[in-house]
């Protein structure tokens, strides 16, 4: 006897539909699972026949085959499990047929017949967004897949409590009601610990304002990695949309859980420098998201810059300028989403003492241009903001308690409003001033004559490179909407060429 039964596949964030297609025959028994399965897919073979046995019911003596279609697209994970038992069950004459329009189902079987949750199950829940089908799923990812509305979900537990419902026709179907309001989360000063660095403060603020790319270049001890990281609390929540577009990437990642089945809080992620280029932009034999689509809307902070290999940081021309990875295998490619705000920090040379004070140098300059020469000039010219970090003098410093500016209900609103111009600027989009493509740069960030006239001077003195202008017009943009200011105004333009009198490091 033939059963069908539907399922899915992930491919990079995105649902492929996968038909799972059992036939039981006479014959010697065997088990076999054909349709470019992967490995983890094979030992669904051992898994299934115990899951079965040991629910209450008989697995069929005789020849068992287990098609998955399209069989030219490889299959990976353990979400095809629950649906291969309840396609053997239907094909072996212990349960009923399914339907033309079966349930959708997903879920890893252990031994004993329960259901374990599995990665991947929003992005298939997003596919499936307002469809009238079932969405049959392991209980721990009901909550997950709450972040989209209209999605007619079934949780089940167990492989018998699958098979009774499906006797029963489906009945405990429950539909999800979508994201929510985000909980209310304490808005304390994230300066507040930081003493001195107002410059650095202000330059950070356009960056998170506008999604623009900064270097903290300074001496250990400086503050760079504090600065970072308080610095990605000033950026407002994610949007509903915003919620489900990262969430997915998470849900493929694995790092989705019953206590957090979404995220909320805009993503900080801070890989170490020894990270390859397969974990930094995502791979692998079955293309998982990298830390830059996992830093997706927010912040990838690069802590000691200057260690990492040099073709890692090359890596990141494309994401940088592009907002995506591309993952290329002869199957196909993967598009993974990468819009995230790149903030590094530097030392000035391979001892981190150049040009400070109190301590002097020990590198020789051979070592300096060395250590320099990581950093390429095309990324360089992707740096929309260069920072000088200085030591606070031991004098100055404080061991608890930082400088305040201004009050932080005025930088968040700031912030806030710079974003909420850009949204309405740019519509659903989700683009930031950053990220305004080259084309539309003279149609959004219009110059008065006085800004035009500085950016030229500069423009020719610093020798700066048509990406390099572009980047000023757009941080120039971002300073303007912190003000409040539709027109671009010279002292606009003045602060942002302010930011990269730095850019020369290569």
């Amino acid at each position: 006897m033939l059963a069908k039964v539907s399922s899915c596949a992930v491919v990079g964030i995105d649902a492929l539909a996968v038909e799972v297609e059992v036939d039981v025959a006479s014959g010697l028994p065997s088990f076999d699972i054909v349709g470019l399965p992967g490995a983890s897919v094979r030992e669904a073979r051992d898994r299934v026949r115990s899951a079965i046995k040991n629910s209450g019911f008989d697995f069929p003596m005789g020849r068992v085959t287990v098609n998955l279609a399209p069989a030219h697209v490889p299959k990976a994970g353990t979400l095809f499990d629950l649906p291969i038992a309840m396609g053997i069950l239907a094909a072996s004459g212990q349960l009923p047929l399914p339907a033309r329009d079966s349930p959708v189902m997903v879920g890893e079987l252990s031994l004993d017949g329960s259901v374990r949750a599995v990665w991947g199950v929003l992005c298939i829940a997003a596919a499936m967004g307002g469809s009238p089908r079932l969405l049959v799923l392991p209980r721990g990812n009901r909550a997950e897949v709450e972040a989209v509305a209209g999605v007619r979900a079934v949780p089940v537990a167990t492989l018998r409590e699958a098979a009774e419902l499906a006797k029963q026709g489906w009945p405990r179907a429950e539909i999800t009601a979508g994201v929510g309001d985000p909980p209310a989360q304490s808005r304390d000063d994230p300066w507040k610990d930081v003493w001195g660095q107002e410059t650095a403060k202000r330059a950070l603020e356009i960056s998170i304002a506008g999604g623009h790319h900064a270097l903290l270049i300074g001496p250990p001890g400086a503050g760079k990695t504090l600065l970072a990281r308080q610095a990605a609390r000033l950026a407002p929540p994610l949007s509903r949309d915003e919620v489900v577009e990262v969430s997915r990437i998470y849900s493929v990642a694995g790092l989705l859980s019953e206590d957090e089945p979404f995220l909320y809080q805009r993503p900080f992620r801070s890989p170490h420098h020894t990270v390859t280029i397969p974990a930094l932009l995502g791979g692998g034999a079955a293309p998982r998201p990298g830390e830059v689509s996992l830093a997706h809307r927010g912040v990838l902070f690069l802590d000691e810059l200057g260690e990492f290999d040099r073709a890692v940081i090359d890596a990141l021309r494309e994401p940088l300028e592009e907002g995506v990875v591309t993952v290329s295998r002869v199957f196909g490619r993967c598009v993974f989403p990468a819009r995230f705000t790149l903030i590094g920090a530097l030392n000035p040379c391979p001892c981190g003492y150049l040009g400070d004070p109190e301590r002097p140098c020990s590198c020789r300059p051979a070592e300096v241009h060395r250590y320099r020469r990581r950093l390429s000039g095309p990324i360089l010219d992707r740096i929309d903001l260069f920072i000088r970090v200085q030591r606070p003098a031991a004098g100055e410093a404080r061991l608890r308690g930082g400088q305040r500016s201004a009050p932080v209900r005025d930088r968040a609103a700031a912030i806030a409003r710079a974003r909420r111009l850009q949204r309405e600027r740019f519509g659903r989009e989700g683009r930031l001033n950053g990220e305004i493509p080259f084309d539309e740069i003279h149609v959004y960030c219009v110059l008065d004559r006085e800004g035009e006239r500085l950016l030229r001077r500069a423009a020719a003195g610093w020798n700066l490179s048509p990406r390099s202008v572009h980047r000023v017009m757009r941080v120039a943009r971002t300073i303007a909407d912190l003000e409040g200011d539709e027109r671009i105004r010279a002292q606009h333009v003045a602060e942002a060429l302010s930011y990269r009198q730095e850019s020369q490091l290569a």
